[in-house]
């Protein structure tokens, strides 16, 4: 999918577990890891508003996208 999750990079720069960052956001550990490994087909406005309050970050730091040709290569 050209759409990639860096929630990874934040949660190491934050020092903070999945379990934890799930219990702030409000979702179970094993949604956001759907989220985190890049496996979920949608993300609700109110998850991604809940994600970046919790890691202080802005959307953009949690989702970028990947030209189609940096996948096959």
């Amino acid at each position: 999918m050209p759409i990639a999750v860096d929630i990874d990079v934040l949660l190491a720069k934050r020092k903070m577990s999945v379990g934890e960052l799930a219990e702030r956001v409000g979702i179970t550990p094993a949604n956001l890891a759907v989220l985190k490994n890049g496996r979920a087909k949608a993300v609700r406005f109110t998850t991604l508003a809940a994600l970046c309050e919790a890691l202080e970050c802005q959307p953009g730091d949690l989702l970028r996208w990947e030209a189609k040709d940096a996948e096959d290569g």
